[in-house]
């Protein structure tokens, strides 16, 4: 009897978790799912799938998209490892002013970021697209690794010096094993970033680099090719899901060792060698704020010397009416549309987080199995072309009621599907770590699940949820692939406003978008710190 008993509850608690799921799953179905498949199934019915694939140019996009985001893996990774040496080891004055300076470069639209390495290096090129990458996901690595090394007691490793062991041989066979979840976890998350990377090689590598990415805005925007364009997604998806799944086993073992081990004391001032590899994390500090600089400085210059020409010009639609709208009103757009998608993200973003954490604690093994492919199913949308969801959307979001296409709210549904997997990662590691000991003292005092979660629950998460939702919304309100092809002229957002004025020609045009994108980066790095605080002392999220 006892056996049948709970055998009946586990079935009904499966049977709910099922329905609370039905609204991420469904959000993801009809807005993710159904666009992607409706473009990609266009294109084999026009034919010609079979012959893109065939060409050796598609290879060769391949291969680029790969070799450069391989690259800035790379050097994101190398530049990311002294940096999370000051986060973790060195009690450093100033380290609240160090996390936000490395977050706001992930967090900056990538107009921004390609303006500020174009003010940088002129002639643009393969070298910049990857320092560009690199500039972007230095935090991923920093942040991610830092979050497992001061998890890590480095007592063992001043043992390896006692015997005798060099600083390095110390690190390689002692402290770098144990960081290995973390570094390839980051770095699958890199990859994916810098594989599917579109305004930054949009405005960096112009006709003459293109990657899959690009290659599939041109042909469904300009060439109207949608067969070669569906032929390219397929390829950019298989590389995708292959990065995902690297990131899903890496991230299953961060999180195992952040879990097994408790926090120490770690942070010393560096001594000896320690001294070398502060000051690698210093001047890689002082190399992430050189392209700030120089676009905040650029920002303030005019023909003949300092000016603030470009600010004053945001009241207006820019040279010859490069706008249809004015500067401020295309803030104030852009304002709105990453509110309405934080608002959506959030609601779906915490659902699928409470389903994930559930389906995990359910005895039942299909539950468990469920939530992990609900899990990677949810990441599938960082990397999936943006221009494919926004033209996909465009042809089949008619069928729903009320026909979408039309509606103000589609921009901002394009933008909840880039943050919900941005949002979940901060916040399900977070709501993994409750003790499960102190929801099973509340439910044996007699408080419902959903008391349960209200009582326990919600007050230990609520700082990361807080945080979340910040960072959502600033990542929305950056957001540019998918924006850039649905926002109507009359109604652009900032980024999309910054790429029209840049490609406009007038000199106030060109000092109306440096300026737009100094308020972007100081609104950016506002909300940042704000995050940062929220976030002091937890080390269990990524980003």
């Amino acid at each position: 009897m006892a056996r049948a008993g709970y055998l009946t509850g586990t079935r009904r608690r499966v049977a709910g978790l099922a329905l609370l799921a039905l609204l991420p799953v469904g959000f993801l179905a009809v807005f993710f799912a159904w666009p992607v498949v409706a473009i990609v199934g266009l294109g084999f019915s026009s034919g010609g799938v079979a012959e893109t694939l065939a060409e050796a140019q598609t290879w060769e996009l391949a291969g680029f998209t790969v070799a450069q985001a391989a690259a800035s893996t790379a050097v994101a990774v190398v530049a990311g490892m002294p940096v999370a040496f000051l986060l973790a080891r060195v009690r450093l004055r100033g380290v609240a002013a160090v996390r936000i300076l490395i977050l706001v470069p992930f967090v900056l639209p990538t107009v921004v970021v390609g303006l500020a390495f174009r003010a940088l290096i002129p002639d643009g090129g393969v070298f910049s697209i990857v320092l560009a990458n690199a500039f972007f996901n230095v935090a991923v690595v920093a942040r991610t690794v830092a979050g497992l090394w001061a998890h890590t007691d480095r007592r063992t490793e001043d043992a390896a010096r006692a015997l005798g062991a060099s600083p390095w041989r110390a690190f390689r066979t002692v402290t770098l094993p144990a960081l290995v979840p973390a570094l390839t976890s980051s770095a699958a998350v890199v990859f994916l970033f810098s594989a599917t990377s579109f305004g930054v090689v949009l405005m960096l590598g112009g006709s003459r680099y293109r990657t899959l990415e690009t290659e599939i805005y041109l042909r469904t925007v300009n060439l109207l090719d949608l067969s070669g364009a569906a032929a390219l997604s397929l390829v950019q998806f298989a590389a995708v899901v292959a990065a995902l799944v690297v990131g899903a086993m890496a991230r299953k073992r961060r999180e195992s060792a952040v879990r097994l081990r408790a926090r120490v004391e770690t942070a010393r001032r560096p001594e000896g060698a320690e001294r070398w590899a502060a000051g690698a994390g210093v001047v890689v500090l002082v190399l992430l704020l050189t392209p700030i600089v120089a676009l905040l400085l650029r920002s303030v210059s005019g023909p003949e010397g300092w000016s603030l020409d470009g600010y004053r010009a945001l009241s207006g639609t820019g040279e010859n009416g490069a706008l249809a709208v004015s500067g401020w009103d295309a803030t104030l757009n852009s304002l709105r549309t990453a509110s309405d998608a934080t608002v959506l993200a959030m609601t779906v973003g915490l659902l699928a987080c409470v389903v994930l954490v559930s389906l995990r604690r359910t005895p039942a093994r299909s539950a468990r199995a469920a939530g992990e492919t609900l899990d990677a199913a949810l990441m599938l949308p960082l990397g999936v072309s943006a221009v494919t969801v926004g033209f996909g959307y465009l042809i089949s979001l008619d069928a729903l009621p009320g026909d979408l296409r039309t509606s103000p709210l589609l921009v901002p549904f394009a933008q909840a599907l880039v943050i919900i997997p941005l949002i979940v990662r901060m916040v399900l590691p977070v709501l993994r770590s409750v003790d499960e000991r102190l929801r099973q003292a509340a439910a044996t005092l007699g408080a419902r699940p959903l008391r349960v979660w209200r009582e326990i629950d919600l007050p230990l998460t609520a700082r990361s949820v807080v945080a979340a939702a910040a960072f959502g919304y600033v990542v929305a309100l950056g957001e540019f692939g998918a924006t850039s092809f649905l926002a109507r002229p009359d109604a652009p957002t900032l980024p999309v406003a910054i790429a029209t004025l840049i490609s406009r020609p007038g000199i106030l045009n060109n000092q109306m978008a440096y300026a737009a994108c100094a308020m972007l980066m100081v609104v950016t790095a506002l909300v940042v710190a704000v995050i940062d605080r929220l976030r002091a002392g937890s080390t269990l999220g990524e980003f």
